[in-house]
């Protein structure tokens, strides 16, 4: 056996070295900025996801001290009025402590009470269970006008502390959440809501888009023009379009309603928006008229870019239009419609402003995401919320995977 000792690395092999960590050093920054953005956020959904929280729980637990100043039968008093925050929640180890004016002098205070300075006053009150609320009267006596005093008494702020035990930071964790999730008959209605307008506004954006791509695939007169018309109801605000809908097909004042009567196509307005499963249908329409326009633009430029040789060659061999569509673009377009249902999809599946604007999820076109929302904002489950949108991160992720790994393949990658 032949042994061979590696020398040193080569001049080439330490460029290579110091190009990569040069690379990576320039990396590092566009590193950071996602995982603020995105990664952290993520991992803050699946934390409270986990956790039996609710939107008030969201704000820190703190004791919570105010002062005033007091005129008695007896003469003057300092009055502290503390208070728990939570009313679940306990707070340890409380105290407080304040600066008293020149011109006071404390006759009298609480055995937990005491003067560490002849200005500082501190209070030790313990620990303080949910929802406390206690008054302290400190008896004192003035040197000067009442009013001076009150006013310097009730500006300065008694600094507070404890310590609590935060439901959003601590490391208690349950599967509440999801077990009340999946065995809702609701979320099975929801989802099967969410894959039907997911599907259908994807795939009538495609198609439709499609469709637009091939008529102006051809130089004519006011082709320009046309073109920007046509990408109207994807730059056009979505509040504006949506408003317009739900104005044309109001069935009380709206001039939809109004025509089909005038033409006899029913005898009663039609209430586009609030009967089942009409609604559904309307906002999935209303998903592939708005975002066909994006469809339309990458597949017109894909279809500019096809060698016009192919084209006049099937001429010459006598095939028909519908033969050139199928046999020579759909196969050059095929990749751009791939990624392009890839993208609309999950961009659909996550809509959400849409919808809300247009039924606000009701008549049978709640999705995942108005479900989060409702979850999180509207009865104040935050959590509950989280695990909503869990279930989407994870659906979405899987979906992706799938999708690539038949497409890689589908296309021999």
């Amino acid at each position: 056996m032949v042994m061979t000792e590696l020398g040193p690395p080569t001049t080439t092999g330490k460029l290579a070295l110091r190009d990569a960590r040069f690379a990576w050093s320039m990396l590092l920054p566009t590193v950071a900025i996602i995982s603020i953005v995105v990664i952290l956020p993520m991992l803050a959904i699946f934390w409270i996801s986990f956790k039996p929280i609710k939107l008030p729980d969201l704000r820190p637990t703190v004791p919570l001290v105010q002062e005033s100043f007091r005129t008695t039968e007896d003469g003057y008093t300092i009055r502290y009025r503390i208070r728990n925050s939570s009313q679940a929640i306990p707070i340890s180890d409380v105290f407080f402590e304040d600066t008293i004016p020149k011109s006071v002098s404390i006759t009298g205070m609480p055995d937990f009470c005491a003067m560490l300075t002849p200005e500082q006053l501190r209070c030790d009150l313990g620990d303080l269970e949910p929802g406390f609320r206690e008054t302290y009267n400190i008896p004192i006596t003035i040197t000067s006008d009442a009013d001076a005093v009150e006013e310097i008494v009730e500006d300065s702020e008694p600094n507070i502390k404890g310590v609590s035990n935060s439901k959003l930071t601590n490391f208690e964790f349950t599967l509440d959440n999801f077990i009340k999730l999946f065995d809702s008959k609701e979320f099975f209605t929801v989802l099967w809501t969410t894959l039907f307008y997911t599907f259908f506004g994807t795939i009538g954006a495609l198609v439709l888009g499609l469709f637009v791509a091939l008529l102006l695939n051809s130089s004519f007169k006011g082709q320009g023009v046309l073109r920007g018309l046509f990408l109207f109801p994807y730059v056009a605000p979505v509040i504006a379009v949506a408003f317009t809908w739900v104005n044309l097909l109001d069935p009380f004042s709206g001039s939809i309603n109004a025509l089909i009567i005038q033409m006899g196509i029913t005898d009663e307005s039609i209430n586009f928006f609030g009967e089942k499963p009409l609604a559904l249908i309307m906002v999935t329409l209303f998903e592939v008229w708005r975002y066909f326009p994006l469809s339309f633009l990458f597949i017109l430029a894909r279809l500019q870019a096809v060698d016009s040789d192919m084209y006049e060659a099937a001429d010459m061999d006598g095939a028909s239009p519908f033969q050139k569509f199928w046999y020579l673009s759909i196969p050059q377009i095929m990749g751009i419609l791939s990624i392009l249902f890839l993208l609309r999809f999950i961009w659909t599946f996550n809509k959400f402003d849409d919808i809300f604007l247009l039924t606000g999820g009701n008549a049978g076109t709640r999705t995942l995401t108005v479900n989060v929302y409702e979850q999180a904002f509207a009865i104040a489950n935050i959590g509950a919320g989280a695990a909503v949108a869990v279930v989407v991160m994870v659906f979405l992720f899987l979906f992706s995977i799938l999708f690539f790994r038949y497409l890689n393949q589908e296309e021999g990658l």
